[in-house]
């Protein structure tokens, strides 16, 4: 099965120049930890809600000034529609990210999550083995 089969077309992204703020209402609004963020249509990187919290908060900087471009993660994972399912969850677990951008020609089309992956039975043990590689313990506390 490919990704573009399972994956969600209705993202939120924020763009570079969008604030700190913007991205947390963001993933409050969609219940989720993460955003892809696009410049010029493409995307450049991921913005957490670690990234806000150690990044911005507690460097005292303050989030609606913030521009995110300045905190975000870059060089993210991105999948595209093509992949096969098993390979995006491997990409996951190596990566430890829970949802993966899915770009095509640069250009964010999609978003998969695990929950996308592991409530398709055929799945399951890829879902269940990114899971346990995105929880393993990376050695620091």
């Amino acid at each position: 099965m490919k990704v573009k089969e399972i994956m969600s077309k209705d993202i939120a992204f924020v763009k570079c120049d969008d604030t700190a703020e913007y991205a947390a209402q963001l993933m409050r609004k969609y219940n989720c930890g993460s955003i892809p963020v696009c410049c010029d249509g493409k995307v450049k990187g991921i913005i957490t809600d670690r990234d806000i919290a150690l990044r911005c908060m507690a460097q005292g900087k303050n989030i609606s000034q913030q521009k995110v471009d300045d905190i975000m993660s870059t060089d993210p994972a991105v999948g595209n529609p093509e992949m096969d399912v098993q390979e995006a969850a491997q990409l996951m677990g190596s990566r430890q990210i829970r949802r993966l951008p899915i770009a095509e020609n640069g250009r964010l089309v999609g978003i998969v999550a695990l929950g996308d992956i592991s409530v398709e039975p055929q799945f399951q043990d890829s879902a269940g083995s990114a899971l346990k590689n995105i929880s393993r313990h990376s050695g620091t506390i």
